[in-house]
């Protein structure tokens, strides 16, 4: 069974950075991984693609956090993060991690992470 799970959420002041990870596990159900995101929510607005990075590296950002995050990953490990630096009141949200990704049945299905909380003061 394929799970995402979130890490490295927390309360930090305006201007301060955090680093999110996210792990893939359930590799003996994983053919490939190809685009992962990281998507937000914060209280009374709708869920938003943050960033996405491509199984070849190519990535995209939200125009509000261009400059500011930095989404990575590492095919190896599994894993996603986003390095997230010179942050505002409004980047206060849960934080949730996808992935694209192609099962061992040759079916592709999109899985979500259940969300870390990131909240930042003023």
């Amino acid at each position: 069974q394929v799970q995402l799970v979130e890490s490295g959420g927390g309360l930090v002041q305006a201007g301060g950075s955090l680093r999110l990870s996210c792990v893939v596990s359930g590799s003996g159900h994983i053919f490939r991984i190809d685009a992962m995101c990281w998507y937000r929510q914060a209280p009374g607005n709708q869920r938003e693609l943050v960033a996405r990075i491509h199984g070849v590296g190519s990535t995209h950002y939200a125009d509000s956090v261009k400059g500011r995050f930095t989404i990575s990953r590492d095919n190896a490990k599994k894993t996603v993060y986003l390095q997230m630096a010179s942050l505002k009141p409004e980047d206060t949200a849960v934080y949730y991690c996808t992935a694209d990704i192609l099962g061992t049945d040759w079916r592709a299905n999109d899985y979500w992470g259940r969300g870390t909380q990131d909240t930042v003061s003023s």
